[in-house]
């Protein structure tokens, strides 16, 4: 399918034998961006706009705070590391835990998609599937031309990097090291990362070892997003009606 209806994909118009850069080139430019930050495609409409504060209404409080409060709390302090980055790329990252379904992947990429529409690099990955990735580099005839190395040392230098679902998996011995290999690296170049857990921050170093967590605690400003109904599932049940 065409791009751009205009210069029909070309990037320029000629015209009087002078070629024009076509209007549709920063367009084009973010969606490029867009495709190399690995953002899934269904979280492409996550935007500070579209955040829907309705699913924390709820009288009913965890720790002394609402969820609507830590929501209004986590949503902020998106936005504010938005406007920081810009100004200082070394900024600290952010550590949004809660429990499955409370909004964190969606409010990490509403600051992936302000940040990409800006000209940022930011890298998104999935925990698990990052893991895979490295694994499946072992094998013979994987199909892919990526090294172990490469992967690393993308996740390593990319400028914003967000590691999405650091969940309560099994963390072995090489999974640990991975992970400390990429923060321990990203935390001495002052790069920001920024982290979706279901992992309790006190509860952290259970699952990464007290080296990584440590460093977790100096890198990353920590946010928790509560809820008492799971917003895929309230969302689901919400279309049905």
């Amino acid at each position: 399918m065409e791009f751009c209806k205009i210069c029909h994909d070309r990037g320029v118009i000629v015209s009087n034998d002078i070629a024009i850069p076509c209007t549709c080139g920063p367009q084009r430019a973010l969606l490029r961006r867009i495709k190399e930050s690995g953002l899934p495609k269904f979280l492409y409409d996550c935007t500070f706009d579209n955040f829907d504060f309705s699913y924390y209404q709820t009288k009913e409080s965890v720790k002394g705070s609402t969820c609507f409060d830590t929501a209004k709390q986590a949503y902020q302090a998106a936005l504010d590391f938005v406007a920081e980055i810009e100004k200082n790329s070394h900024c600290d990252g952010l550590f949004i835990s809660g429990p499955v379904g409370s909004g964190k992947t969606f409010l990490a990429c509403c600051i992936a998609n302000a940040l990409l529409a800006k000209g940022f690099l930011v890298l998104f990955v999935i925990v698990p599937d990052l893991l895979d990735h490295i694994r499946s580099t072992y094998k013979q005839n994987s199909g892919s031309d990526l090294t172990e190395q490469d992967l690393l040392d993308t996740a390593k230098q990319v400028p914003l990097l967000i590691l999405d679902d650091l969940g309560s998996h099994n963390y072995t011995e090489w999974v640990r090291n991975k992970l400390y290999s990429i923060l321990n690296h990203r935390l001495n170049y002052c790069l920001p990362t920024i982290i979706t857990t279901n992992i309790n921050l006190e509860d952290l170093d259970e699952f990464l070892g007290e080296r990584t967590t440590s460093r977790i605690y100096q890198m990353c400003r920590p946010y928790r997003l509560m809820v008492i109904v799971d917003i895929r599932i309230a969302k689901r049940k919400k279309n049905q009606k």
